[in-house]
């Protein structure tokens, strides 16, 4: 059963506080999708883009068929460069912008939440947790983390 619009960012925003850890979240800058239109029926419409909030296999295939990149190998090579990607996941600061702002826009991000971990300690005792991956238009990945805000 499809979820109406309204059950669709509401998936989003659950996502965002950090009560979706089972869930995938995927951002897709419009330039890069062929249709928006197509993807409203599963996705939430943003300013720039589209966000689908999906189970984890789900997301994961969706990623990799959106992208033409495995989840988890991306999530990888992300982690190597630490960024700034904005808390609702659909844009950042790349890191290599340097003086030319040209383009250097999120393409697409890929993200997923943790539940708050004391045991683990650091952030992970704080609160929930988003670890978001992203891909600028430059070429550029790059990775993020924070506690979700209460």
């Amino acid at each position: 059963m499809s979820e109406d619009g309204e059950g669709k960012s509401a998936l989003y925003d659950a996502f965002l506080r950090g009560e979706r850890p089972d869930d995938i979240l995927i951002y897709l800058h419009e330039e890069g999708v062929g249709s928006i239109d197509d993807l409203l029926e599963i996705g939430t419409r943003v300013e720039d883009g589209v966000v689908l909030v999906l189970p984890g296999d789900d997301g994961k295939a969706a990623f990799e068929s959106a992208t033409g990149l495995d989840a988890m190998d991306f999530a990888g090579q992300a982690m190597q460069t630490d960024g700034d990607i904005a808390d609702d996941c659909t844009s950042g600061s790349c890191p290599d912008v340097g003086d030319d702002p040209g383009d250097h826009y999120v393409k697409f991000v890929f993200a997923f939440a943790e539940e708050q971990n004391e045991a683990v300690g650091g952030i992970y005792a704080e609160g929930d947790v988003v670890h978001a991956y992203a891909a600028c238009a430059c070429g550029t990945t790059y990775s993020d983390k924070w506690v979700v805000a209460e």
